[in-house]
Order: structure tokens, then C-alpha cells, then sequence
């Protein structure tokens, strides 16, 4: 068995089933043991973006890590925005870089770069091996730091690759864990029996089924007010659960919303953070007059704590209904079409056990105050901020549960990122419907334009948030994608009503005034 053999065959053998991947000369020795090996699928991106963010996607809906296979540092590179996602959405994942042979690094190669340096700034673990006789303990723990929750990068020079590893030894770790703390758990008890008024931050697992019907057997009993991250990893929603309000995204409207609040519990997730630093604004939306307790971990003990603090406070068993959403979909809007009329066409026609990857950005805004009554789907966003995640991740959530439709609800600035993702969703038949907010314009900069003082842009400043002349019609079906465009509220609920009950992706470009 050769060093590429081993370390497709290791990660098989640890669950990880799933290979995106897009390889170069230096991967070849890995790619050929995609087939040496059996079992591993492996799904072609045509940009690195698309394999991470698919990556990212995956581990998110499936709970485990997929692998990725790249190319070098500037392949490693052209995948980074997309694992700065990843790393905020806590996701797992096992990334192998081919590296130029040991022998051959001391000529400085073009492609040669310092991998690591690129690794180390998202990767919870990275390192390169440097000897063939290295490669196996070094695989093993990269697989160990990946089933652990973390996001591993393994450096492997081609000819390492290629060389016959001796220490052909499979290894599964164990899985870490990581009791409750019991002080906090008491604090955080002690801070809502004496709370006047209280807000539960969640994130993270408490964000799942069980950690939200436990959050609401606490409210239950408190009476407090749950929220949510801006930008969750994944958030169960919809009638049957407690009513959710999100952390607004503009710092002047998320210090209002929790102003009234003197006592705050982080669970799951840290205190919230302002996206960027406005002069004259707190970064961080917690005052110091107010109580708080963070109990900010990325394993599911965290629903263990939530759980902790029910039992403590003498939440009944189960929650009560009131407190739970009702089944109520938005009114089906009518006329031309926007981004608010487009939220409520997206929530009263998705189905039940649906996933939707939300990056529509200012288009979005209104879709999360609409969703508490769809009937039950599963929510995906954007943890890190680097657009682009929306089309790949969808494509990882589709290959994790292929049963489930992915509803896709995009920005078309950020949707060109990751355009490639549409070549992968059709040529692996995936269940992805792309719904593309097409305002032609970087509307988020414009409103950042407009905080920053600059109310009359000019010339040069238009063009920067110019996107006319891009057709996502043409896009679409030149990447065997079935295409639409739809500019009216009844074109766009009659053209996902049948994008949704047919097989294969298809592509709805919301043209938005």
C-alpha cells in the first residue's frame, strides 16, 4: 500500500466517505487511489471554493467531516474564504494538499509556497509530513482532529504519495470529551432566577431538536425570550418549535433589540459581536449593566448544559404549546416582485423537512421574521462573512441528505463566486433549487456607502456596485443546469412549485428591480 492508498483507506475506515476534490499533478497519486480503494465517492469542483464550501455544507447536515483533496498553496488558497466559513460554523473536515516532491521543493518550484502559513490561519491543525516514514502517525491525527469536530490539514509531498508505507496500522481515535462545566451550569441558574427580564442567546447544538425543545422547557418556566445568531450554521425552525427572534445584523437595531434585557445567557455561542466597528458604536452588543454568563463550546455537551440548567430552575418535562410557533405561512403576495415579497413567496410555498441555504443578503432581511410558521426545515448561513458559501454549501447539504430538497436563496453578487458549484449540482443530479436574487447590484455596499457619509457616490463608486449585464439564465444552462427567469410574484411561486416537485437543479433568477 503507497502513501495515498493509506490515507484514502484510513479516512474510509474513520466514516469519511466523501471526497471533493480538485486535484493537480501533485494529487495524482491520490486520485488513483480513489479507485484503488473502494468506497470513497469523489465529486469534481471546478474551483477550490466550490469543494470547501461543499465541504462545509456536508459536515454541517450530515454531522461528520467530508475530505477534500487540493491543489498546493495556491489551490489551497483559491479554497480559504469559503474554510473561513467553515471554521466559524465549527465544521469538521479533512483537507489533503499535494505538495511538490521532497526532493524537488529546494528548487523553489513556481507553484512552491509556504502551504502551512495558509493552513494555520483556518485549519485548528496543520502540518506537512516530512518524512514517508512520518506519513501514517500524521494521517492519523489529522483524522483524529477532524473526527474531533476540527478542521485538519494534511501537507503530503507527491512522492510520499507514491512511497510504500510500512505502518499500514488504521487507527480510529477516540472521541474527546468534554464534561459540562458545573460552575457555569449553577451560574447561569442563579443569574435567571434572579433576572427580571432575560434573553437566551443560542447557537452552535443548541440550535438543534433537542437543544431548542429544551430552551423552550426553560422558557416555559421563565418566561424569558429566545434568540439566534445572525448568521447560524444550522438552526432547526418552524411550527413546533419556540418562537425565534434573530440578532439583527445592523449594530444600531441589535443594541435596541436587547437593550431592555438585564440578563443575557450566551449558550452555545459567544456574546454577539458587531460585523464591523462603527465609530461611535459598541462592538459588542452587550452593555456592561447587563447580567451575562457565555457558555460558548462547539460540541453537543452544550444541549447537556441546557438540559443541566432545566432540571435545576424545575422546567416542566415537556413545553408548554404556547410558547411553541403555530403552523401559519405568510400571505402569497402579488405583482412585481422584490426582495420582501420574495421572502414571503420562499416561506408559504417550501416544504416540510426542507433545507435552505440562506445568502440572499439585503434581499433576505425579512425572511427571518416569516419562517417561525413554515412547517419544520432546516436553516443554513452565512457563519464567516466571506460571501460565496450559498451555491457550494448547497451542494454539500444535497449530497448529505439526498432525500431532502436544498432550496438555495442567493445574492447574485456573491452567487458569482461560486458560479461553478451549478456544473457540480448538475452533474451529480443533485435536489438543489437556486433562487437567484438578481438586483444587478452589490445593494450591501450600497447601503454601507451610505452609512460611511457618502449619500451622492460617484462615478468610480457606482461602478463599484454595478453588476448589470450578468444573465443567470444563460449562466445556469450552460452549466446543464434548467434555468428561468421570472420578474412577477405569480412567475416566481409557479416556477418553484415545479422546480420543487422535479427531479435534477434548476436555477429561478428573481429579477428584482
Amino acid at each position: 500500500m503507497n502513501g495515498a492508498a493509506f490515507i484514502i483507506s484510513s479516512a474510509m475506515k474513520a466514516g469519511i466517505d466523501i471526497c471533493f476534490a480538485n486535484p493537480g499533478t501533485t494529487e495524482m497519486p491520490l486520485v488513483n487511489a480513489l479507485d484503488s480503494v473502494p468506497g470513497m465517492r469523489a465529486v469534481l469542483g471546478l474551483f477550490e471554493g466550490v469543494c470547501t464550501g461543499a465541504a462545509d455544507g456536508y459536515a454541517r447536515m450530515a454531522g461528520k467531516p467530508a475530505m477534500t483533496v487540493l491543489h498546493l498553496g495556491p489551490g489551497f488558497g483559491n479554497g480559504i474564504a469559503n474554510l473561513h466559513n467553515a471554521r466559524r460554523a465549527r465544521s469538521p473536515m479533512l483537507n489533503v494538499v499535494g505538495e511538490h516532491a521532497s526532493w524537488h521543493l529546494p528548487f523553489d518550484p513556481l507553484l512552491a509556497m509556504d502551504i502551512e502559513a495558509l493552513a494555520g490561519s483556518v485549519s485548528a491543525w496543520c502540518r506537512t509530513a516530512k518524512t514517508q516514514d512520518a506519513l501514517a502517525d500524521d494521517t492519523r491525527k489529522a483524522i483524529s482532529e477532524a473526527l474531533n469536530g476540527r478542521i485538519s490539514t494534511l501537507i503530503v509531498p507527491s512522492d510520499f504519495q507514491l512511497a510504500r508505507i510500512a505502518d499500514r496500522k488504521i487507527v480510529l481515535p477516540e472521541k474527546e470529551k468534554h464534561p459540562v462545566e458545573e460552575r457555569e451550569v449553577e451560574q447561569a441558574v442563579d443569574l435567571l432566577r434572579k433576572g427580571e427580564k432575560c434573553a437566551l442567546i443560542l447557537g452552535g447544538h443548541a440550535l438543534s431538536h433537542r437543544g431548542l425543545m429544551t430552551a423552550a422547557r426553560i422558557q416555559s418556566k421563565i418566561h424569558c425570550d429566545l434568540f439566534y445568531d445572525t448568521f447560524p450554521a444550522r438552526l432547526e425552525q418552524g411550527a413546533g418549535y419556540p418562537h425565534m427572534y434573530r440578532i439583527p445584523y445592523l449594530p444600531e437595531m441589535a443594541l435596541e433589540v436587547l437593550k431592555p434585557y438585564d440578563t443575557i445567557l450566551c449558550i452555545g455561542t459567544r456574546a454577539p459581536v458587531a460585523f464591523f466597528g462603527y465609530a461611535g458604536l459598541p462592538s459588542l452588543f452587550v452593555n456592561d449593566n447587563q447580567k451575562k454568563i457565555v457558555m460558548d463550546r462547539a460540541d453537543s455537551a452544550i444541549v447537556d448544559a441546557l438540559w443541566m440548567i432545566a432540571q435545576a430552575i424545575h422546567a416542566p418535562e415537556a413545553p408548554d404549546p404556547g410558547f411553541l410557533s403555530s403552523l401559519k405561512r405568510p400571505e402569497m403576495p402579488a405583482g412585481d416582485l422584490d426582495g420582501a415579497k420574495a421572502c414571503a413567496i420562499l416561506a408559504a410555498i417550501q416544504p416540510e423537512n426542507a433545507i435552505v441555504v440562506e445568502e440572499a443578503i439585503t434581499n433576505s432581511l425579512t425572511y427571518h421574521s416569516v419562517i417561525n410558521g413554515c412547517p419544520k426545515f432546516t436553516l443554513l448561513s452565512l457563519t464567516g462573512g466571506a460571501i460565496g458559501q450559498g451555491p457550494a454549501s448547497a451542494t454539500g447539504a444535497a449530497i448529505a441528505c439526498p432525500d431532502r430538497p436544498v432550496i438555495n436563496f442567493q445574492a447574485d453578487g456573491s452567487a458569482m463566486y461560486t458560479v461553478q458549484s451549478l456544473w457540480t449540482q448538475a452533474r451529480e443530479n443533485l435536489n438543489v433549487t437556486t433562487l437567484i436574487c438578481s438586483n444587478r447590484s452589490y445593494d450591501i455596499l450600497k447601503m454601507e456607502m451610505a452609512r460611511s457619509g457618502n449619500l451622492t457616490p460617484g462615478a468610480n463608486a457606482k461602478r463599484m456596485t454595478d453588476l448589470s449585464g450578468i444573465n443567470w439564465v444563460k449562466l445556469g444552462e450552460s452549466m446543464g443546469v434548467a434555468s428561468v427567469p421570472v420578474s412577477t410574484c405569480e412567475g416566481m411561486a409557479l416556477a418553484l412549485e415545479k422546480a420543487l416537485t422535479a427531479a435534477g437543479p434548476h436555477l429561478i433568477e428573481l429579477m428584482i428591480g
